[in-house]
């Protein structure tokens, strides 16, 4: 079983989620792919936003009805800070023998050599950098291992950033998320009442 792994805030997740998301199915020849809300990024401690249970909630809405796709709340479950070699662990252990892809942003890989056991997370599964047209991969270093793999994958010009500075501003987001997952941000009134850049 070929298992594609998309980890990060989604604080909230976005359309470009899911298509970049779709690219990689396709491209890897994936039999499921999981989006995995992270419960804290170490690399983002201290930056407030939606809850986790939040935030998988929105993630659950995104991918809602697409049997491509899982929302998986292992990290969330697990608590306190997201590591992805904890993850990956965890992940091996429910799967023996499938091949797992860790999925990155091109623009995360230069912290890759940040990340805790680097060495051990490349051990663990095939890592997967996504690059948008334009972007100069030896400008971000090489702190990604050999073995890492590079798709190539459609411009998208949507962040979480922006929606919530949207949401912050009392701007529409339809097309930025699904109808669902907007609901849910006016539901919930997230964002509307803290700094667009939290």
């Amino acid at each position: 079983m070929r298992i594609g792994l998309l980890g990060g805030s989604f604080d909230p997740p976005h359309t470009g989620h899911l298509l970049v998301a779709g690219d990689a199915f396709e491209a890897l020849a994936l039999d499921r792919l999981l989006f995995i809300p992270a419960a804290v990024q170490p690399l983002k401690v201290g930056q407030i936003g939606a809850t986790p249970a939040q935030r998988l909630e929105m993630v659950r809405r995104l991918i809602d009805g697409d049997p491509r796709f899982e929302a998986d709340s292992v990290e969330i479950d697990r608590g306190g800070l997201s590591y992805t070699v904890d993850t990956l662990s965890t992940l091996v252990a429910r799967w023996p023998g499938a091949e797992l892809f860790w999925l990155v942003g091109a623009d995360v890989s230069r912290t890759f050599g940040k990340w805790r056991e680097p060495g051990r997370i490349a051990e663990l599964a095939t890592l997967v950098v996504m690059q948008r047209p334009g972007t100069d991969l030896e400008a971000l270093g090489n702190a990604m291992p050999e073995t890492t793999r590079v798709l190539q994958t459609r411009r998208i010009d949507i962040s979480s950033t922006e929606v919530r500075q949207r949401v912050a501003e009392g701007k529409s987001i339809r097309g930025f998320v699904p109808e669902a997952v907007a609901a849910f941000i006016a539901d919930q009134a997230l964002y509307s009442d803290r700094e667009a850049n939290a």
